[in-house]
Parts: C-alpha cells; sequence; structure tokens
C-alpha cells in the first residue's frame, strides 16, 4: 500500500495539468468520450485547471466543477469568469462528515464523472459510496483510471496515485458500490509505450510539455 499525505500545493500535479492543457486533440478527444454519457445536471469530480471542463461550459451544459484544491477552485472561478455563472464547489470525496457538509447537494445530479481522481484516493470506496450519495436515482457515473498496474512508475509516484487499475479491480468497484455496468472499454492505449519508457526507463517524474505536445499530434 503506497503512502501520501496530502498536500495543498500540488505543484506536480499542477505541472502535469498545464502540459494536458496544450493537448488540445487529447482534451477534446476526452470530452468526446464522456459527453455522450452525461445528461441533465452533471457534476466533474476533480475539475483540476478545466482541461475538459472547457467543452461542457462551451456547450452550456448544465454543470457543476469541483475540486478538492482551494487553489483549482480558484482558477476555474477566474477562468470562466466571463462565460456566466459557472458553479465551483469544493468537494472531499473522504470527508469525515461528508453527509453533513455537503447535505446541500446530497441526490442532486443527474450524472457525475471523474477523470483520473479515483487513483488518487486511498479509500476508493468509500469515495464512491460518497459519489453516488450525490446522483439521483438512476443517475450515472462515469470514472477514468489509469491502467495495468505493471505500468505504475516514478511519475505515479510523483502525482500521488495510490494505485493503478486492471479490468477486474474497476469492474469490481463498481459493483462492490451497488452500480449496474453499462459500459467499460480501453481508452488511451497509445499512450502506454510513453508512460514505461518516460516513468520506468528514464526515471522521469513528470509528463513533459514537449511529449505531450507531440503525442497530441
Amino acid at each position: 500500500m503506497k503512502n501520501f499525505d496530502y498536500k495543498e500545493n500540488d505543484e506536480e500535479g499542477l505541472q502535469t495539468l498545464e502540459a494536458i492543457s496544450r493537448a488540445g486533440n487529447f482534451n477534446k478527444w476526452m470530452f468526446e468520450q464522456v459527453n455522450p454519457c452525461m445528461s441533465g445536471h452533471v457534476l466533474e469530480i476533480g475539475s483540476g485547471i478545466g482541461n475538459i471542463s472547457v467543452f461542457f461550459i462551451k456547450q452550456g451544459s448544465d454543470i457543476v466543477l469541483s475540486d478538492i484544491r482551494d487553489a483549482y477552485c480558484d482558477s476555474l472561478k477566474e477562468k470562466f469568469a466571463s462565460d456566466g455563472p459557472v458553479s465551483v464547489r469544493n468537494i472531499d470525496l473522504v470527508h469525515p462528515q461528508f453527509e453533513q457538509v455537503y447535505a446541500d447537494i446530497l441526490n442532486s445530479f443527474d450524472g457525475a464523472f471523474a477523470l483520473n481522481v479515483i487513483e488518487h484516493i486511498e479509500d476508493d470506496r468509500l469515495a464512491m459510496k460518497n459519489l453516488i450519495s450525490l446522483l439521483k436515482p438512476k443517475g450515472k457515473v462515469l470514472i477514468l483510471v489509469p491502467a495495468w498496474p505493471w505500468l505504475y512508475n516514478n511519475i505515479d509516484k510523483s502525482l500521488y496515485h495510490f494505485r493503478r487499475y486492471t479490468w477486474k479491480t474497476l469492474r469490481q468497484l463498481f459493483l462492490d458500490s451497488n452500480l449496474l455496468i453499462e459500459k467499460q472499454w480501453m481508452f488511451n492505449a497509445l499512450g502506454i509505450p510513453a508512460w514505461f519508457t518516460g516513468g520506468k526507463i528514464m526515471k522521469k517524474k513528470e509528463i513533459e510539455g514537449g511529449q505531450m505536445n507531440t503525442y497530441d499530434k
């Protein structure tokens, strides 16, 4: 079991998000995976600096953005200030008083998605339980996580990833959460060589902007 302490100043995470922010094709591709699954009142968990949020905002979606870090929440409010009223919440999926702190949004959302978030949370089952409590009956949840434990490397450690998932372990997480799985699919298999080379062989600790730009093309 990995042992990480929460840090509010997320330098490595911010560097990674900024590198990915310049990969317009990749972000649009991510959005296209999520968008067909979401409708109605939607919640994005772990919005970061808004790399995917921007596509939902541009199409006028009824969406609430969120992050666990105040700095990211402030950044989101500033980034989308000119787009009209955009709701941004600080949400901690494993807050010890979750139901009390977030009582006003329990059973509120038709759909929620978390892209590369759950692997950062040690108690992923509690996180899923609390996330589901924010959904209306028959609400939908979409999760994207990094695959294959054998790929775990310095980049994962730098980003505070507690784990990487297999097809079976992710499926079990949903079943343990009493969710009906409508669809499960692999995404971004072409990223495996770059992740393996950068983190395993070259021992890098972050995704570099130049590498991401090349991949985006």
